[in-house]
């Protein structure tokens, strides 16, 4: 079964997404920050990480930053979703680490196609 951690603050968000995602027959597991994202991370080895950009404590951008600077979670696909849709957003993600971008509201069946496309590059189940 492939693992998901999803970084994401807003609830609603996480409760839309969530069970979205554990339906089509993902693991889902949830921080609310950069900061505990990039802890679970390192601990539980996910799959993917879906990365909200503006976050607390610590923001998606450094976050990624951060988890591609680790061994052991440089080669963790990261898909940025943000309402952040301006001219430069999606390449602002990309230079921080982010393998991909998708913008909110989320397209559900678009965000599939590209966990789906992030998660056969690595070579996950």
């Amino acid at each position: 079964m492939t693992r998901i951690l999803y970084v994401e603050d807003n609830e609603d968000n996480v409760y839309m997404l969530t069970q979205r995602l554990t339906r089509h027959g993902f693991t889902v597991s949830i921080a609310s920050d950069g900061a505990q994202g990039i802890d679970m991370a390192r601990r539980e080895k996910p799959d993917l990480i879906l990365m909200d950009l503006s976050l607390p404590a610590l923001d998606g951008w450094t976050a990624a930053r951060q988890l591609k600077q680790m061994p052991e979670t440089k080669d963790v696909p990261i898909l940025a979703l943000s309402a952040h849709t301006m001219p430069g957003d999606r390449e602002k993600a990309l230079d921080a680490g982010c393998d991909d971008y998708d913008a909110k509201p989320i397209d559900f069946e678009r965000l599939l196609e590209k966990i789906d496309a992030l998660i056969r590059t690595r070579g996950a189940p």
